[in-house]
C-alpha cells in the first residue's frame, strides 16, 4: 500500500479532527493509527507469549513508530517494543511505478519514520520494486548506507527468486533480525508446481531471511517443511518468516465465507480496486481480531503450529483509508 506524503494535506481536507496530543480522529471519535497499534501490540503479546523470540514486522504504515503519526511526535514506545522490525515498501525504487526511482521527497519523509525504529534498535527491511541491474545495485547501496536490510523485487508479484546471490551473502545462521544481511520476499508461489518444488528452489539459496505465505493454494506448510526452508545451502540457517494481511480481508482464504460480501459481516467494507478479491476491514472489530488472533483456532495460531519464526503484518497502512 502506497503511504500518503506531505504531511497527510488530503486527510486534513478530508474533515479529520486532531485530539489534544494530535493524534487524527474522524467525527466518530475513533483514533485509526492507535487501534492499529493496538491490534499489532496484541499479535505480538499473543506470539511471543507462547513462543519467545517470536519476531513480529508491520509492513508499511511506518508513520505508527511516531506517538502523533507525525513528525512533531516522539518515539511510541509501547509500540516500538512490541515490534521487531519495519517493513518498508518502494523506499529507493517503486513509489509511482516499478523500476523508477522514489521522489526524493517521498523517501525523506518514510526516512525520517524508519530511522525513529532504527534508533530504537529494530531492523529495517526494505523491498523496492526494480529490475535495471544498475538501478538493483543502487537500491542495496542506498540501503546499506542507510543501515537497513534490503531486497530488490524485479516483480511486483513477488513471485520469482532473483537470478544470482544475494546481496552481502553469507553462511552465518541466523537466529534473530539483528543479524541478517539480506532477505528474499517470496509471497507468491504460483510459479512452483508444489509445495516440494518450492522447497527445492527456496534451500538453493541462501538468503538469511525468507518471508512466504503459510500457503500454497490453500494447502499449509507443516511444521517439517517450514524446518526445511530454514537451511541455506551453504550450510547456514536462516529465518523463516509468515506473511499475514491484517488490514484487510483476502476472499481466498480459509476464513472467507461465501455468504460475505461489503457490509456482510458488518466489518467488512469496500473491495480494494487495486487489488481484486481484498476487502477493506474494520480492523479494530473484535469479530475480525478474532479471526486474526484472538480465538484459539486463529491464523497466528495456524503459523505459530507452523513453526514460522515471525509474522510479517501487511496492510498496517489501513488507517490511511478510515482517516479519510
Amino acid at each position: 500500500m502506497k503511504q500518503l506524503l506531505y504531511l497527510y494535506a488530503a486527510l486534513l481536507l478530508s474533515g479529520c479532527n486532531h485530539a489534544d496530543d494530535g493524534t487524527a480522529t474522524d467525527n466518530s471519535g475513533i483514533d485509526y493509527k492507535q487501534q492499529m497499534r493496538d491490534f499489532v501490540m496484541g499479535i505480538s503479546a499473543k506470539a511471543k507469549t507462547i513462543r519467545q523470540g517470536f519476531a513480529v514486522i508491520p509492513q508499511n504504515g511506518i508513520e505508527l513508530v511516531s506517538t502523533t503519526g507525525d513528525e512533531d511526535g516522539t518515539a511510541d514506545l509501547a509500540y516500538l517494543n512490541a515490534i521487531d522490525a519495519n517493513g518498508q515498501e518502494d523506499l529507493f525504487y517503486g513509489y509511482d511505478n516499478d523500476d523508477q526511482a522514489t521522489d526524493a521527497s517521498a523517501t525523506q519523509y518514510l526516512r525520517y519514520f524508519l530511522d525513529i525504529s532504527k534508533n530504537a534498535g529494530k531492523t529495517i527491511l526494505v523491498t523496492d520494486y526494480c529490475r535495471t541491474p544498475a538501478k538493483i545495485q543502487d537500491s542495496y547501496t542506498k540501503s546499506q548506507r542507510a543501515g537497513y536490510v534490503s531486497f530488490a523485487a524485479t516483480e511486483r508479484a513477488l513471485n520469482v527468486i532473483p537470478n544470482g546471490a544475494p546481496n552481502n551473502v553469507n553462511s552465518n545462521n541466523i537466529t534473530s533480525l539483528s543479524q541478517a544481511k539480506n532477505f528474499l520476499y517470496l509471497i507468491n508461489p504460483e510459479n512452483y508446481t508444489s509445495k516440494e518444488q518450492f522447497i527445492t528452489a527456496v534451500t538453493a539459496t541462501n538468503y538469511d531471511v525468507l518471508i512466504m505465505d503459510l500457503y500454497r493454494e490453500n494447502e499449509s506448510f507443516t511444521a517439517t517443511e517450514v524446518a526445511r526452508l530454514k537451511q541455506k545451502a551453504n550450510g547456514g540457517t536462516r529465518m523463516v518468516i509468515c506473511y499475514m494481511s491484517i488490514g484487510e480481508a483476502e476472499n481466498y482464504r480459509y476464513y472467507w465465507q461465501s455468504s460475505w460480501n461489503t457490509g456482510n459481516p458488518s466489518w467488512l467494507t469496500q473491495e480494494n480496486p487495486d487489488w481484486p478479491g481484498n476487502y477493506k476491514v474494520k480492523y479494530w472489530d473484535a469479530d475480525w481480531q478474532g479471526i486474526i488472533y484472538r480465538n484459539n483456532d486463529s491464523y497466528l495460531d495456524k503459523i505459530l503450529n507452523a513453526g514460522f519464526d515471525g509474522v510479517y503484518l501487511d496492510i498496517i497502512d489501513a488507517f490511511e483509508y478510515f482517516e479519510q
